[in-house]
């Protein structure tokens, strides 16, 4: 176990790029599910503000 953490003497290298790694990750799926809310959010705002029959397109 002990030669494998060490990863042939490159263990300082190779835990520092997993951690980043898994830091990236981490925040891709955090920025992702925020940006997928406030999208959410301003689609439920603008179908609020829509009246009935009106498509919204035209308000562009």
């Amino acid at each position: 176990m002990e030669a494998f953490l060490h990863m042939g003497g490159y263990a300082r290298f190779v835990w520092p790029a997993y951690g980043l790694a898994v830091v990236i990750f981490g925040w891709n799926i955090w920025a992702a599910r925020k940006l997928e809310r406030e999208a959410l959010e301003r689609a439920r705002r603008r179908l609020a503000t829509t009246r009935p029959g009106e498509s919204g397109d035209a308000a562009r």
